[in-house]
This record gives C-alpha cells, sequence and structure tokens, in this order.
C-alpha cells in the first residue's frame, strides 16, 4: 500500500514489527526520541532497520507490564518510520521516529522473539472547508494559545510552529502532541476518525485545563500577597493551604493544639506551669501556623511541657548496698564516700533534705570526675554532667530570653529534660576553668544554683518561671581552688582528694586497671599474672603523677604489645606481668628515683611544693658572686616566690651577726638564687624556710643536708607559717625515698587527717621559727648552739 506523507510517495508494508509504548501515544507528523531497552523491542527495531525501517507503534494499556500480549495494547496505533538510532553507554537505545498515519491492529504474531502486526490504515481524507470546522479549529487553536500562555511547562516556541501550519488534520494532531494529559486521554485524541472530531475532543479538554489553570494562578496569587520576605520557606505550605481554602476546608480544627492540651492534661505540671501553658496554647490557636512567632510559641510549649517538673527518683537507701558500689567502682575516696553515706542517714532520718553541694578538689587523674557517676549509680540516681572548662559565656547557664532568634534554655535545664529527673547527680566539672569576658561571668550565675537557699527558685531566662533544683545532688571538681572565686567557693563542701601512694597505684592497677584494659583489648581469655616487682617497676620509674591516667596508659601499651603478637599468629596463653617484662615492653626507663643530691652540700636545699599536677621536691639552689647588692632570681618564678627570697635575704641581713657574717656582707656580693627545670612556672609562699637554709648555706660556706625536705612560709621576724597541700609534698618526698621532713608546728593538727601508710617511716619535724629549721637543716648539728662557733669566720670570697 502506497500513502502520500509529506509531499513524499511510501511504500506501507501489510506487517509490521510492534514497538509497545509506555507512558506515551505518538501523534502523525510529530518527530519523537524513544528509549527502547527490552529485548523483544530491541529485536523488532533490529528487524524494522533490516526491512523499510517502518514500525508499529501501540501504546501499553499499564505501563508495568513487562512483557505485553495482543490485550495489553490499545487497538489503535501508528505506522512510524525510524529516522536515527543512537546507542546509549547504559546498552539502551535512543530511536528517533517519525509518525505516519494512523492503523488499527488486526493481529498480533510473535515471530523471532518480537511482535509483528497485520493492521488496517486509518486514512483522513482532507474536508473540505466548511464554516463549522473552520470555526472550531480558530477556537482549538485559541484555546491552545491560552493554555500555553497559562501552563509554564509549555515553551512559547510551540505556538509559532502550530500558527504555520494549514491542514486540519496535522494542526490537530500537533495540538494535540503539546497537550500534557494522561495516555487515556491522548489515546483517546489518537482514535478520532476525523479532524473535526479531535477539534471537538481538544476543545473539552482545553475548556476544563484552562480552568484549573486559572484556579492555580489565583491559588498562587494569594499565597504570593500573604507571604513576607522571611516566610518564602514555606511557600508551599501556603499553596496546600490556599488549595484548602479553595476547597472550604480551611476552618477545621488544629491537630496540633488538641495533642497539646492533651499533653498538658495527662501531664504532672505545677499550678503556675499550667496556667502559663494554657495561656501559650490559646496564643499559638490565634496564629497564622507557619507565621515565625508561631514558632517561638511551639519551641517554648515543647520545653515547657518536656520537662520533668514533678518527676524524681527515690534514693538507694541500703547503706551496705551503697557501700558495696562505692568500693567497687573506686579504691580510696573515703572522704566522698563517708560523705554520701552521711547523705543517705539524714535522709533516712529527717525524709526530704536539700541536696548538698560538693566540690572535689584534687590533681588529675584521681578519679574527681569518675566518681560523681559512681555516686549517681550507688544512690539509684540518673547522671547529668556539665564541663565548664572554657565557657565565657552567662547565657550557657541561665539561658537566652525568648526575644532571641535561636533561644534555647540553659545547658541545667536542657541536661534535666534529657535525663528526665528533677533530682539527679549533676556534676559541675573544671570549675575553677570557667572563664569570663563580655558576655558575662558564668562563676556569678553559678551562685543561685550551687546555693541551697537560692536555688529552689532557680530562673532560666528562657522558661521565665522558677525551677526548683533543691533536690539535685550537685558535685564540682577542680584541680586547684585558688581560681575559684570566694563567693562561688562559699557556697561548696571541699573534699580534697590527694594523689594516691604507690600500694594505693599498686592496688588500682591490679584490681581495677588490668581487668578494664583486658576487655578492651580483647584478651578476656589470656591468663594474667601479675607480680608486685612488675607493677612497682612500672610505677616509679615510668610514670610519674598523682593520679593513675599515665599508669593505664603504660598498662595498655604493654598488653597492646602483646595483641599484637597475638595477631601475628604467635600463641600465647599466660602474660607475666613482672619487672622484666615491663622494661622490655617499655623501653629504657623513663624517670630516675631522685634527682636530688645524695651527699650535704653548700648553696643547696630540698623543699617541698605542691601543684595542680601534685606533690613535687623542689632543690633550690644559691651561689654569691662578686658584686654589690643585688639579688638575681631565676627558674620562672612568681611573684610571691620571688617576695619569698627577698624576705629571707632581709632576715639574714637583720640576724648577719649570728650567723657570722659582717653587717656589710651585702653591699661586696651579688647572690643569685635559682630553682631547676626552668620552663616550668613556680609560685607560692612555702619554699620561704627552703629559700632561707639555702642561701644561710652559700653565705656560711656550710653544707644542708640532702636527706632533709623543708616546707614552710617565713616571715621577717622568722616566725614558720603553716602551708597547704601537706598530703602531696609528703608522698613527694615519700616517692624519692626522703624521710626526714620539716614542716610549722602549725601544721601538726593535719597530721590525723593523713593515712596511716604515707606517715610508715617517715620523721616529721615541727618548727616554729627560722632558727629551727637551720639547726635540723645544716650538716652540722651545732649550728647556730651558744657553744658552737662559725668554722672560718667570714668566707674569704665574700671579703
Amino acid at each position: 500500500m502506497k500513502i502520500t506523507h509529506n509531499n513524499e510517495e511510501i511504500d506501507i508494508k501489510s506487517r509490521l514489527p510492534v514497538i509497545p509504548l509506555r507512558d506515551v501515544v505518538v501523534f502523525p507528523h510529530m518527530i519523537y526520541p524513544l528509549l527502547v531497552g527490552r529485548e523483544f523491542t530491541v529485536k523488532a527495531l533490529q528487524n524494522a532497520m533490516i526491512n523499510d525501517k517502518q514500525v508499529m507503534l501501540v501504546a501499553q494499556r499499564s505501563p508495568a507490564t513487562e512483557k505485553p500480549s495482543q490485550a495489553d495494547l490499545y487497538d489503535i496505533g501508528l505506522v512510524a518510520r525510524v529516522l536515527q538510532v543512537m546507542k546509549m553507554p547504559n546498552g539502551t537505545l535512543k530511536v528517533l521516529v517519525e509518525g505516519m498515519i494512523r492503523a488499527k491492529i488486526v493481529r498480533i504474531d510473535r515471530k523471532g522473539g518480537f511482535m509483528l502486526a497485520g493492521f488496517e490504515p486509518m486514512l483522513r481524507t482532507e474536508e473540505k472547508t466548511d464554516r463549522e470546522t473552520e470555526a472550531l479549529s480558530r477556537a482549538t487553536s485559541e484555546q491552545f494559545t491560552e493554555y500555553v500562555r497559562l501552563n509554564r511547562r509549555i515553551p512559547d516556541e510551540v505556538l509559532v510552529s502550530v500558527a504555520s501550519i494549514e491542514s486540519y488534520s496535522q494542526l490537530a494532531d500537533n495540538i494535540a502532541a503539546h497537550l500534557i494529559q494522561k495516555i487515556e486521554t491522548k489515546q483517546q485524541l489518537l482514535e478520532t476518525k476525523t479532524a473535526k472530531d479531535e477539534f471537538l475532543v481538544l476543545s473539552e479538554i482545553f475548556r476544563e485545563e484552562i480552568e484549573i489553570l486559572k484556579i492555580e494562578m489565583k491559588i498562587d496569587g494569594s499565597v504570593r500577597e500573604s507571604m513576607s520576605r522571611g516566610q518564602r520557606e514555606v511557600y508551599l505550605q501556603q499553596q496546600l493551604k490556599a488549595i484548602k481554602d479553595e476547597l472550604g476546608q480551611g476552618d477545621e480544627p488544629g491537630a496540633e493544639i488538641d495533642d497539646l492540651y492533651a499533653k498538658l492534661d495527662a501531664g504532672d505540671f505545677p499550678d503556675k506551669v499550667r496556667t502559663r501553658a494554657e495561656e501559650e496554647i490559646r496564643k499559638l490557636s490565634k496564629m497564622h501556623p507557619f507565621s515565625a512567632e508561631s514558632g517561638v510559641v511551639r519551641s517554648y510549649l515543647e520545653w515547657l511541657l518536656g520537662l520533668p517538673w514533678n518527676v524524681t527518683t527515690e534514693d538507694r537507701t541500703d547503706f551496705k548496698e551503697v557501700q558495696s558500689i562505692l568500693d567497687g567502682d573506686h579504691y580510696g575516696l573515703e572522704k566522698a564516700k563517708k560523705r554520701i553515706l552521711e547523705h543517705l542517714a539524714v535522709v533516712r532520718l529527717a525524709g526530704k533534705v536539700k541536696g548538698p553541694i560538693l566540690c572535689l578538689v584534687g590533681p588529675p587523674g584521681v578519679g574527681k570526675t569518675s566518681v560523681g557517676r559512681s555516686i549517681a549509680r550507688a544512690l539509684d540516681r540518673k547522671f547529668a554532667r556539665m564541663s565548664l572548662g572554657g565557657i565565657h559565656d552567662e547565657s550557657e547557664v541561665r539561658g537566652h530570653r525568648r526575644t532571641y532568634i535561636g533561644a534555647m534554655p540553659g545547658r541545667i535545664i536542657q541536661a534535666l529534660k534529657k535525663v528526665e529527673s528533677s533530682s539527679p547527680v549533676f556534676l559541675f566539672d573544671e570549675v575553677d576553668k570557667i572563664g569570663k569576658d563580655f558576655r558575662g561571668d558564668p562563676s556569678s550565675a553559678l551562685l543561685e544554683v550551687l546555693d541551697p537557699e537560692q536555688n529552689s527558685t532557680f530562673s532560666d531566662n528562657y522558661l521565665e518561671i522558677e525551677y526548683d533544683l533543691s533536690d539535685i545532688l550537685f558535685i564540682t571538681t577542680a584541680n586547684s581552688m585558688a581560681p575559684i572565686p570566694p563567693a562561688l567557693r562559699d557556697r561548696m563542701e571541699i573534699i580534697r582528694l590527694p594523689g594516691y601512694l604507690d600500694f594505693e597505684k599498686s592496688a588500682i592497677a591490679r584490681d581495677y586497671l588490668l581487668p578494664k584494659l583486658k576487655k578492651e583489648i580483647g584478651l578476656k581469655n589470656i591468663e594474667l599474672d601479675v607480680r608486685d616487682d612488675g607493677l612497682f617497676e612500672l610505677i616509679q620509674f615510668y610514670t610519674r603523677e598523682a593520679g593513675v591516667r599515665e599508669l593505664e596508659r603504660q598498662l595498655g601499651s604493654i598488653l597492646r604489645k602483646t595483641a599484637v603478637d597475638l595477631a601475628k599468629g604467635k600463641r600465647i596463653r599466660k602474660i607475666v606481668l613482672n619487672k622484666s617484662r615491663v622494661q622490655k615492653a617499655l623501653g629504657p626507663r623513663i624517670y630516675s628515683r631522685t634527682n636530688i643530691k645524695t651527699v650535704p652540700t653548700i648553696g643547696y636545699a630540698v623543699g617541698l611544693a605542691w601543684t595542680s599536677m601534685g606533690g613535687e621536691t623542689l632543690p633550690v639552689e644559691v651561689v654569691p658572686l662578686p658584686g654589690k647588692s643585688k639579688l638575681t632570681l631565676t627558674g620562672s618564678l612568681g611573684d610571691v616566690m620571688r617576695e619569698s627570697a627577698i624576705a629571707a635575704l632581709s632576715y639574714i641581713r637583720k640576724h648577719a651577726r649570728k650567723f657570722g657574717l659582717p653587717e656589710n656582707f651585702y653591699e661586696k656580693i651579688e647572690l643569685h638564687v635559682h630553682i631547676p627545670e626552668g620552663a616550668v612556672p613556680k609560685d607560692g609562699p612555702s619554699a620561704g624556710i627552703t629559700l632561707l637554709t639555702a642561701m644561710v648555706s652559700a653565705l656560711t660556706d656550710r653544707p644542708v643536708r640532702t636527706d632533709v625536705a623543708m616546707t614552710g612560709e617565713l616571715t621577717l621576724i622568722g616566725d614558720v607559717l603553716p602551708i597547704g597541700g601537706l598530703n602531696e609534698k609528703l608522698l613527694a618526698a615519700k616517692r624519692i625515698g626522703i624521710t626526714e621532713i620539716i614542716l610549722p608546728e602549725r601544721n601538726r593538727k593535719d597530721i590525723s587527717e593523713l593515712a596511716p601508710e604515707l606517715l610508715e617511716g617517715m620523721n616529721l619535724n615541727f618548727v616554729k621559727k627560722a632558727s629551727d629549721v637551720l639547726k635540723l637543716a645544716m650538716a652540722d648539728s651545732k649550728f647556730l648552739t651558744a657553744s658552737a662557733k662559725p668554722t672560718g669566720g667570714t668566707p674569704a670570697r665574700l671579703s
């Protein structure tokens, strides 16, 4: 059969390979790109390319059908010719086809793995020009123009191409091809027998589509008019609301308001909270749901109704069980454990009691932070923690006012919501490291929180309602008391956690650290034989700390080397942790037992110092040099220690004759005082008697005992004042083997609080005056006695 298509005579075969189409209908005179990927369609296309490049295009009734039969295809399709085939990278074929004539499928057979259709052509004869057809074509063209103008998805260039078409049938098909409709509607247009019928169907479709598009534009306009600059991100929600208004569904009650009322009724809230919540819910119900203010109110209600206002937990009051939990988690720390048991006793006798506010002070690594979690577990309370290190902003404690964008409550209120209890154990970590700048002073904000008389009415800037914090057991931790403001320090009960002795570290390593490390490293099935010599080798020569953090790291290093051996396939059933294994795993000793001189030395004295890292020995060296009335101090000394040196020198000048020195000796010398480890800052008044002893020794040319360590503040009139950090200082002396200690008399009362193990083997000498110090410290036992005369008189080097 021959047809004329675009002034070209084409011979159409009676049977053509079929390409079923999904989600598309092709019209005559139109060029379409198609993607062909199914195996049987690819074979049909290959057959067409071998012959006359003609195919039958027919739409599927259901796009989901993967292998359609004749029943799954529409009866009317389109004869088309293939213009171009291109293979895509994923193996799919991209085919460019041109529609020619409609055809009614009579029969479909399967041959060679594809479908072959017999059909009857549906030729349209060009209608004679009559008024009705002309009117329909003009009306449809005008409707199409308006449709394109209202529909943003069709480019305006389409109107130019349509306007140049003279044939009614080609015009109708061209318009139908650009119509955005479902496949069923487009198939209806393809099945029309005449151009007049096609124009009638198009006219009806355009009437409905134009009306819908006008409603969409109306909705779009109303949304844009009501939208402010800050609401553009909710444009889609506004469209949805406008659609509901158009459908008459805009007055439905909000489910969100009902949920808030339900949550308020179901919860246990104080009256003041319930009243405020009802006010805010009523305010929210009158607001536009997408306004910025409604978001602020909604967030406030979530916080207000989400806090555990009246939710508390009951303390575990079984003394033995509490003691067992505390002892199981931590070795030592007797003062902290004793205070918790006292709290439980008061709770049992008095019922409700205000939570104590404890401050655990000690060097790093002694267990201050972890003891808070242990106390919470022992009392069966929830645990909350807030690190104060580096905080500069007061709002971290009190929160922001609701007027600020992104405002939130302070971290205390946030933590209470997280733990869902108003009576947790609350740990303020590193309270001595709070900052202060233009944003406020967080330590001042903590005054209300940590005052038992005030924290029952704590006011958070965001909530604007008082919150009762009196049921909380507050624990703070610090390395040093000095940086803590006096007003804040006054509100806390200080519990000092001293550094551990060697035998305590050994017990902690054996009972706590090694079982934990075995589990972490994966050595649970390996037997561990821990020897005392191995632990003490590790503690004395590979760590130097008050706590046990470095000890844990070194133990981990030893066990990890075993893990490497196991990973390499080495069979290990038992690990013996002895002295030789420690030295083999960790290499040469890091620390010597002592860097203190072992023989009496002139101008050299051993002091004891306290640092935030624990106790340290402090050797002081003094050398007199030719010069004139000058005191040189080196070794990174702070202002207080410099003043102590000046005071010591003034005392020597006042009592020069007593020491066998000329009254004007200072005019002929320069005295250089140095404290080794110059890169480490040093300060404090407790080195006063050590500086005095070293200066007197250097000026009188008499050696000082190096088996004696001393600590005490010196006054100008020679009194020895008490010092702090006694436990840590004695621990530092014991660590290096010094057992003879000189202490201020007024520190005698503190000895009763020290561990007996620390005092074992130590000889403590208590002094009131500087002269008592010199008698004990000088190698000459008769120094400054009535019968003793300075040997050699004034040293020649001073004259």
